[in-house]
């Protein structure tokens, strides 16, 4: 039978991305991430593994919840029992509150370096080592050209690399395959018990590369991201006005 248009268009699609460092998925087995509607804005609707992946922030607040959703994508991906490292000047994450993500502080290797350019060499060597499942770098900088390092390193090795560095209000054009913001949002109780509830994030995909950005609420709650309806975050606006 002759192909369709939706046929030639799924092949060119499949062609173009290796060349885009999106290798093929064929052979390997998706990870679901537990992302939920947002995974339709990935290509072929699976989170890119084996690619760079930035989060920018200019406020400290911003950087802590970059964290706790970066160490909830981890909780997924170190499930199958790879190591990972995470490499920082000034490190932002607790490693003690990484257990309430499902990752126990020792599986993952915590490297501290004092000069800048350390750790941009250790992140790119990191890369490389087809040993690691995922690599996680905080940088007060990043470059096309650095970040195009970084890229080739994993198309490579195919480890998922998270960089979180601080745009400073404008964030550098890059050879990152995705661009992510994440900005904490007020948690809720049932029934308007007083305490704090789980960790709520709004997450915008600025950049994806052949995917569709957007934004999306998420929370994490048993031991996995819950995607908050806009309807739900209205009620709770509404309720704090009244209340």
């Amino acid at each position: 039978m002759p192909a369709t248009k939706a046929d030639i268009i799924a092949q060119l699609r499949r062609d173009i991305f290796p060349l885009q460092g999106l290798k093929s998925t064929l052979g390997t087995t998706a990870v679901d991430v537990g992302l939920g509607p947002l995974r339709y804005a990935f290509p072929n609707s699976s989170f890119p593994l084996g690619a760079i992946h930035e989060f920018c922030f200019d406020r400290i607040e911003h950087a802590t919840a970059s964290c706790g959703f970066i160490a909830g994508v981890l909780s997924t991906l170190m499930r199958q029992g790879g190591a990972s490292l995470w490499i920082s000047s000034s490190r932002k994450i607790f490693p003690p509150a990484l257990k309430s993500f499902g990752i126990e502080p020792d599986k993952i290797i915590f490297l501290d370096l004092q000069k800048q350019r350390d750790v941009l060499w250790a992140m790119e060597e990191a890369l490389k080592c087809e040993g690691l499942t995922t690599v996680v770098g905080e940088t007060k900088e990043l470059n096309f050209t650095v970040s195009r390092r970084l890229q080739l390193a994993v198309e490579q090795s195919r480890v998922t690399g998270f960089i979180l560095y601080n745009t400073q209000g404008c964030p550098n054009t890059t050879a990152s395959v995705s661009r992510w913001k994440i900005t904490p949002l007020a948690s809720e109780l049932p029934n308007d018990m007083p305490g704090v509830g789980f960790p709520r994030w709004n997450v915008e995909l600025l950049k994806i590369r052949n995917g569709k950005p957007g934004s999306w609420e998420l929370e994490w709650s048993e031991g996995g991201f819950r995607h908050i309806s806009r309807i739900s975050s209205i009620k709770l606006e509404q309720r704090k006005k009244t209340g």
